[in-house]
């Protein structure tokens, strides 16, 4: 469960009380949980309890009042998680699920969430064996909905029978066979492609303890190889100096300098998707000192000398079926310069930030990007969590879903 993505869905039932001890279980595993609810679960649980708990905003509406990029935010969610799960399930919410209504928050991520789906549903014991409620559950169960059977007790009317929800350790511990099934199954779209993704920094040594750098933290490379890793992809992360733990079911090569980087990157040049995130040194001293210089010696010459081109080589050696992904870093005439470097390097798509800009660039939980192609697509994402903009970059640039459904400015 460490590290998972678990989506919950709260819907208007008096089980919904159960749903906060599901969160802290959740959460103690070490998962990331986000929560959804019907208008009507806030009834019977509040979003700030949930919120609290979850550590995360909670969604109940299908446009959130100011918010930038409010109307996909369904999109986003549904590609976030790893598992989707709607406990308590009223049969009003199975109703629509089924038909595929689209009301609410909850609703809405229901029709596009890729991940797995799990249902937990919960009602009085007459509506729970209502033929209609046993065939909607029939229904979503033959579209490979994961359906945990209410249990027998006593019910919120005083009746006892089968519509009981089930523990929330007893959810938690379906949830992850669930988990655990869909890794072993080494499915999702991606599966059976090879993916390189660069990510950090480099160090270029000036003596053996000084060094050129930069403020690259990773974060966004990681989160790139998560994403892949999630939909099935056979992932080769190479990484700078960062101290960021690795995805789960990625391969992490650690290298410190351009050299080391350039020297991987090409060791894996024939891979399917090559996305270069890193933030390689431009130049490097040509004679680092083999001792510490010392302060009080002259003004030492660093006499920098350019790295390889890592992006161009790749660029340069690119066959037919390869996909190649750039980043730039612009802080001025960014579209120009980003769309030079797309032709220079022979790449298929860039993505463009400015570290200038507020939540984005280096070091930020966040970031603001434009992706272009070599087709002329030209799409701005709003300000996102970076893990939301590498689940974008995976379906525009390498999934090639329809832009229309994630450009805010369409």
């Amino acid at each position: 469960m460490a590290g998972r993505r678990i989506l919950l869905g709260v819907t208007g039932g008096i089980a919904a009380y159960k749903t906060a001890e599901l969160v802290r279980l959740f959460k103690k595993a070490g998962a990331e949980v986000r929560v959804v609810m019907t208008p009507d679960a806030s009834r019977f649980v509040t979003p700030l309890t949930l919120g609290t708990l979850s550590e995360s905003e909670v969604h109940t509406e299908i446009f959130p009042e100011n918010e930038v990029g409010s109307w996909t935010k369904h999109v986003a969610l549904g590609l976030w998680a790893d598992l989707f799960l709607v406990a308590p399930l009223t049969a009003q919410t199975l109703a629509k699920l089924v038909s595929g209504a689209c009301d609410s928050m909850l609703t809405a991520v229901a029709l596009t969430a890729r991940c797995p789906t799990m249902v937990c549903p919960a009602m009085d014991h007459d509506m729970y064996l209502h033929p209609a409620v046993r065939a909607n559950l029939d229904t979503l169960a033959g579209r490979g909905v994961t359906v945990m059977e209410a249990e027998h007790g006593e019910l919120a009317s005083g009746l006892v029978g089968q519509g009981r929800l089930p523990s929330p350790e007893a959810i938690f511990e379906r949830a992850s066979q669930v988990l655990a099934a869909k890794a072993s199954t080494g499915d999702g779209p991606l599966a059976g492609k090879r993916i390189v993704i660069t990510a950090g920094p480099t160090r270029e040594r000036i003596d053996p303890v000084r060094f050129i750098s930069n403020h690259s933290t990773g974060t966004m490379g990681f989160e790139l190889a998560r994403a892949a890793a999630r939909r099935g992809a056979d992932v080769v992360l190479i990484a700078g100096p960062v101290s960021l733990a690795t995805p789960d079911g990625v391969r992490r090569i650690n290298v410190e300098s351009a050299a080391d980087m350039h020297a991987a990157a090409m060791e894996h040049a024939d891979a399917d998707v090559i996305i270069m995130s890193a933030a390689v040194a431009d130049y490097t001293p040509a004679t680092p000192s083999t001792s510490k210089i010392k302060k009080e010696a002259a003004s030492p010459d660093l006499n920098l000398t350019p790295t390889a081109d890592i992006l161009a080589g790749l660029g340069k050696a690119k066959h037919d079926s390869q996909l190649l992904v750039g980043f730039a870093l612009e802080t001025d005439d960014g579209l120009v310069n980003a769309r030079s470097k797309l032709e220079r390097k022979n790449l298929d798509w860039i993505v463009l930030n400015n570290p200038n800009e507020a939540g984005a660039g280096f070091g930020t939980g966040t970031n603001h990007v434009t992706l272009l192609s070599a087709h002329g697509h030209e799409i701005a994402l709003p300000l996102m969590p970076k893990a939301d903009v590498a689940e974008a970059i995976l379906e525009l640039a390498v999934l090639g879903t329809d832009p229309s459904t994630i450009d805010p400015a369409s």
